[in-house]
């Protein structure tokens, strides 16, 4: 495969000035797909980066549990409107938090259930734990383990969320969080199937995604990208955790529970199959994945004004700048005002970032998809002072290359 020296040059730059260990963007249109990769899987051991690298890509895993539940829907198993009690009953009757960090017990009915359109548009009204300092954040940290991996069985990690208090009424508001974990495993109830292979059977395989999955087979094993982040000196080092202490090693062969939010592994070329169903109206080469109007209604912004201006992730803004939120994606509205590090490209433009460090964006307008992947861990306190913002600054010049 022939190096593109522009997008290997962007994060060559990076890797040289010690910020990132590395890295491998794409840019795909028209049919041709341009390639760059710079520095080391395993700094180590001397082992360099390269397109078939594996990278664990955390919050790109969102949009494909939600394309798997809106291929149910395309075949009439659910409604938007349907509240989950359906099938997790465990959510028929929630409490809610007078304030977000009030005690666990200090909280009011919830004026409505929970539906399926609540999860996809992350409005339930569940959060992540970490995103607080006040009991909520132990009573998720207790009741559910790893934000990824998890030793807590999926029926019982349903069970001991759905005891907790939401942190608000659903609908409400847009308040980032394990939805689509939650989501994942309602799909499992519905499939009657682990979510893995339901993603094999309906997404990866008839796209032909032969390296993605919540395992790396043993034999695959060599190609990971060692994690990286940062010491308390801002330097360059290898993590064995992920932000909050998230594992990031591979699942034990006997863990049950699979993150929909967060878990899979991927490669740049392997997620360039996905993305591109959403320039090609729910289709990848003949493949029909999702029907045009569904894949319509996925793009197209489903925040309130006010959800908007008030939408964020842990404090970081995300929306009133120009982007939407769709079900499971961001999306272009203001493209002039749209940060790429986020996604850029024209209006309906759509993609989501993961908090390792991967980015994607792919553009209808112009029929282009750009992917990013490399292993750059930061806590949040660490992003407020500075430290692995490089990153962005290497998705930023991705976005722009032409």
């Amino acid at each position: 495969m022939t190096l593109d020296e522009p997008i290997a040059s962007l994060i060559h730059k990076a890797v040289d000035a010690r910020q990132l260990a590395g890295g491998v963007g794409l840019i795909w249109q028209a049919g041709a797909a341009r390639i760059g990769w710079a520095g080391w899987q395993d700094v180590d051991a001397s082992i360099p980066v390269g397109p078939s690298t594996l990278f664990r890509i955390a919050s790109m895993t969102k949009p494909i549990t939600t394309v798997a539940a809106l291929m149910l829907h395309d075949e009439g198993r659910f409604a938007l409107s349907d509240p989950i009690a359906r099938w997790v009953p465990e959510f028929s009757d929630m409490q809610v938090l007078r304030h977000p960090d009030a005690a666990l017990d200090d909280a009011v009915s919830a004026e409505r259930l929970i539906t399926m359109d609540d999860l996809l548009t992350h409005r339930s009204g569940l959060t992540y734990g970490s995103f607080h300092s006040g009991p909520i954040s132990r009573g998720y940290t207790e009741a559910l383990g790893g934000d990824i991996d998890s030793w807590v069985t999926p029926d019982d990690w349903i069970s001991n969320l759905a005891a907790l208090p939401l942190i608000d009424q659903p609908g409400r508001c847009f308040h980032y969080s394990h939805s689509t974990d939650l989501l994942g495993l309602l799909i499992e109830r519905m499939e009657g199937a682990p979510l893995g292979d339901v993603l094999s059977k309906r997404i990866f395989e008839p796209l032909g995604m032969k390296d993605t999955g919540f395992v790396v087979p043993p034999s695959e094993r060599h190609r990971r990208a060692v994690m990286y982040g940062f010491d308390d000196r801002g330097r360059l080092m290898a993590r064995q955790t992920g932000p909050g202490e998230s594992t990031v090693l591979e699942r034990p062969a006997d863990m049950l529970f699979v993150s929909g939010g967060q878990g899979l592994w991927s490669t740049v070329g392997d997620f360039l199959a996905f993305a591109r169903v959403f320039i090609g109206g729910g289709e990848v080469d003949g493949v029909r994945i999702l029907k045009p109007a569904t894949l319509a209604m996925m793009i197209t912004n489903q925040l309130t004004p006010q959800q908007r201006a008030h939408g964020d992730v842990a404090g970081l803004p995300l929306f009133a700048a120009g982007h939407g939120y769709g079900l499971g994606v961001a999306t272009v509205m203001e493209p002039d005002a749209a940060a790429p590090t986020v996604c850029g490209g024209g209006k309906g433009a759509v993609g989501w970032p993961g908090g390792f460090g991967g980015w994607w964006q792919a553009d209808p307008n112009d029929g282009s998809v750009r992917v990013f992947l490399t292993h750059n861990i930061v806590e949040l306190d660490e992003m407020r002072t500075g430290v692995g913002l490089a990153v962005f600054g290497v998705i930023t010049d991705l976005q722009r290359l032409t």
